[in-house]
């Protein structure tokens, strides 16, 4: 098998895959990345343009200091590559003044976010929504409404950040190998694994997942059922008078109801011309290959009377494209960085549960210190499987 020995497999390159791979790759070991597709993708979750970033992460404290440490890795990239991945607008978070509502499995979402960015002094304004009119005339937030705003957050641009990451591990000297769609992995008695794939066969010493919606196609019964494969679909609309401009209107997330589906999110435009917002399904599908990539009028219909109607100014009541990307939920919507029960040489690492790709910088690096032994900047135990 020379030339197919390698010392880390990483299985999967979409946010977390490419970061693992490029981070492993500065160690000087033969590390090989192989993914089913040719990434970046249309087909998984890290696709369509852009993802907010937020420091104040309201899905629970034990985000934060991966969120900090992922903004000082984009900025290092940023410096290496000469390629802008990260770009800082503010972020502004609504709360309609309701019921408290809940996101991402965090009830009280506003309030935890205000919390969290007291505790981890993350500098933050709060105003109501006579100042948000004022400030922002795009958004028709409830008199009863309230807004955190915090200047560090932004959007990252998901595909550039994945490409720059690839070509980074490979010129660092990893191995890429795309369109091979791994078959299985199987533990070998010299304690190495055996990667089987539709191009051959590969050895390697450890092997992390990263496979995004088809994590669940390596797991044994016994965690399978731990991931939810949600469908999601991504609407870009027309503005109107120069409104929602790059450099204006900060990245936004709106929460309106008591129900985790109540809630849009949204971008200034990066083209002058129409907005990207999407709002969030959890809706259980069976299997990535199998969902519907395909956006129907009446999804685009129901998406501007249920989301949009009544909420802003200055836009388009149409849809004029949609794409379908995918979440793999858990029950806590937390990650999953562990071992697979029973098979320690093989590391499941599952950045999930709709927020993953703002942390994928800096969890990419706390993997690969992992494997190598090294000393992580942060915990990574509050993301074992639970």
């Amino acid at each position: 098998m020379q030339g197919k020995v390698f010392d880390i497999a990483v299985i999967g390159l979409g946010a977390l895959g490419s970061s693992t791979l490029w981070q492993l790759s500065k160690s000087g070991k033969r590390i090989l990345g192989i993914d089913q597709f040719a990434p970046p993708h249309t087909m998984g979750s890290s696709h369509g343009e852009s993802r907010i970033t937020r420091l104040a992460v309201g899905e629970g404290m034990d985000f934060v200091p991966v969120v900090m440490r992922s903004h000082e890795i984009w900025r290092e990239i940023e410096k290496i590559s000469g390629k802008e991945i990260m770009t800082s607008t503010g972020g502004l978070l609504f709360d309609s003044g309701g019921k408290s509502w809940s996101k991402h499995g965090s009830e009280g979402f506003f309030k935890r976010t205000v919390h969290f960015a007291q505790e981890a002094g993350i500098p933050h304004e709060l105003f109501d929504a006579n100042e948000l009119r004022k400030r922002h005339p795009e958004f028709n937030l409830e008199e009863s409404g309230m807004v955190y705003y915090e200047p560090s957050a932004g959007f990252l641009r998901p595909e550039l950040a994945i490409s720059t990451q690839l070509q980074l591990a490979e010129q660092n000297g990893a191995i890429i190998k795309t369109h091979t769609r791994v078959l299985g992995i199987t533990p070998l008695s010299s304690g190495a694994v055996l990667v089987r794939t539709n191009q051959g066969e590969f050895e390697a010493g450890r092997a992390v997942i990263s496979a995004g919606a088809w994590v669940k196609d390596f797991l044994p019964g016994m965690v399978k059922s731990h991931f939810k494969i949600c469908r999601q679909i991504l609407h870009w609309l027309p503005v109107k008078n120069q409104a929602f401009a790059l450099g204006n209107t900060p990245v936004y997330m709106w929460g309106f109801g008591p129900d985790a589906e109540d809630f849009i999110y949204g971008f200034p435009s990066l083209d002058g011309q129409s907005v990207k917002m999407a709002s969030e399904s959890f809706v259980e599908r069976f299997h990535p290959d199998t969902l519907s990539r395909d956006v129907g009028q009446e999804e685009q219909l129901e998406f501007i009377k249920e989301k949009i109607a009544g909420r802003f100014n200055h836009l388009e009541q149409q849809v004029i494209q949609s794409k379908v990307c995918i979440y793999t939920v858990t029950p806590d919507s937390y990650f999953v960085v562990d071992e697979i029960p029973d098979f320690p040489e093989v590391i499941v690492a599952s950045a999930c549960s709709g927020h993953g790709f703002k942390h994928s910088a800096g969890l990419g690096e706390a993997i690969a210190a992992n494997i190598l032994g090294n000393e992580t900047i942060f915990d990574l135990k509050p993301f074992a499987w639970k």
